[in-house]
């Protein structure tokens, strides 16, 4: 399963780099996004001037593929590598800590621009669609 970081969903949107054609090379059963990633996606198209067309364009990305919940199982992924990051001095954001602990606890690929930061996560695969 592919789970797709916020930027990568950005990029989609916006037609950059080799996203779209990394993304429609898939299919959609295979594709993933975390709930914080919908919500971060959510706030940005509330602050976005083009607030219709990037609502259309996440409500037609959303009913194609699935949606990853974060429940328990996620939290408990999420704090773990919270810690151990913290222990090592590599701590990484917040919300792409739940982001990172969320493909981790489904056993997805990551799909990120930010490879740099989420490649400091112990098991976490990380795919660079843009380049």
């Amino acid at each position: 399963m592919f789970v797709l970081d916020t930027n990568t969903v950005i990029h989609y949107f916006k037609g950059a780099g080799k996203v779209a054609e990394n993304l429609l090379n898939k299919a959609p059963s295979d594709i993933a996004l975390p709930s914080i990633v919908l919500y971060e996606l959510e706030v940005g198209i509330l602050k976005s001037n083009q607030t219709k067309k990037r609502q259309s364009q996440l409500n037609s990305l959303v009913s194609a593929i699935t949606v990853l919940s974060f429940t328990e199982k996620e939290a408990l992924a999420s704090a773990k590598l919270r810690v151990d990051l913290e222990a090592q001095g590599l701590g990484i954001g917040p919300l792409d800590t739940l982001i990172a602990g969320t493909a981790l606890s489904y056993g997805g690929i990551l799909v990120s621009r930010n490879a740099r930061e989420f490649e400091r996560v112990a098991g976490l695969r990380v795919e660079n669609w843009y380049d």
